[in-house]
């Protein structure tokens, strides 16, 4: 057998592999904690903390017949 043809006989047999997905999950919230952790840095470093809140209980207030 040729290498070409052992080396597409293994990927096609991990791509078809029920455990070919095994870690992804993990990758995947790793990256999606760092975006998070990256804009609520940002939110805090441009002083915007304060605006956000103010629109959301503004918001709030209006939904729940508040001033």
């Amino acid at each position: 057998m040729s290498r070409f043809a052992m080396w597409t006989r293994t990927v096609i047999s991990r791509m078809r592999d029920t455990n070919r997905d095994a870690g992804a999950g993990f990758v995947e919230y790793a990256g999606l904690m760092i975006i998070i952790a990256g804009i609520f840095t940002l939110i805090d470093q441009l002083g915007l903390d304060g605006l956000i809140s103010g629109a959301i209980g503004d918001a709030v207030d209006r939904v729940v017949g508040g001033g």
